[in-house]
């Protein structure tokens, strides 16, 4: 018999100890306070640790997985409220920017993904929304002039036509890295 045994976000505390050490690990059938690793390897392209366990007192022997919590990132609005980090967002902010364009959901996707791991690498738990606009121009102004723009024009709050001749004008100058 297979066991997963994966615990859940709110057995994280409960599974470590004094000192930051992690606890032992429950028998899933007789409840014995401690099992022995009996073999353990990398599963999920990396992405955990598999372990097969057996218990000393019953003889059980059930499988572990050791995963990542990764911590919600925040995004801080400008008007003062703050939310979890939606890439969805982001790839529609991209899609309605890149509309008729050679920008398609897939690129849009990689490219909001780069954002979040860009964000997430700064080790901030919380980013302002603002931040995450400059993130999405710099990129679209790296592939499609045109969707920059468009999304330019609603970060940015463009008036008139005097705004955009002012964009076209910074994005003839100013090089692309």
């Amino acid at each position: 018999m297979w066991v997963s045994a994966s615990p859940s976000r709110g057995a994280e505390q409960k599974l470590h100890g004094l000192g930051g050490y992690p606890a032992a690990m429950r028998c899933v059938i007789c409840r014995h306070d401690d099992t022995k690793v009996v073999d353990s390897r990398t599963a999920e392209e990396g992405a955990a640790i598999r372990r097969r366990r057996e218990c000393p007192e019953c003889g059980h022997r059930f499988t572990t997985y050791e995963r990542i919590d990764e911590v919600a990132l925040m995004v801080a609005k400008t008007k003062g409220g703050r939310e979890p980090f939606d890439q969805a967002k982001v790839v529609s902010g991209i899609l309605a920017a890149a509309k008729g364009r050679p920008i398609d959901v897939e690129a849009a996707t990689l490219l909001a993904e780069s954002i979040e791991e860009e964000l997430r690498l700064t080790g901030a738990s919380e980013v302002p929304s603002t931040r995450i606009g400059l993130a999405v121009l710099e990129r679209l102004r790296e592939i499609d002039d045109v969707a920059y723009l468009r999304f330019a024009s609603v970060y940015k709050n463009f008036d008139g036509a005097e705004d955009f001749q002012r964009e076209v004008a910074l994005l003839d100058k100013s090089p692309i890295s």
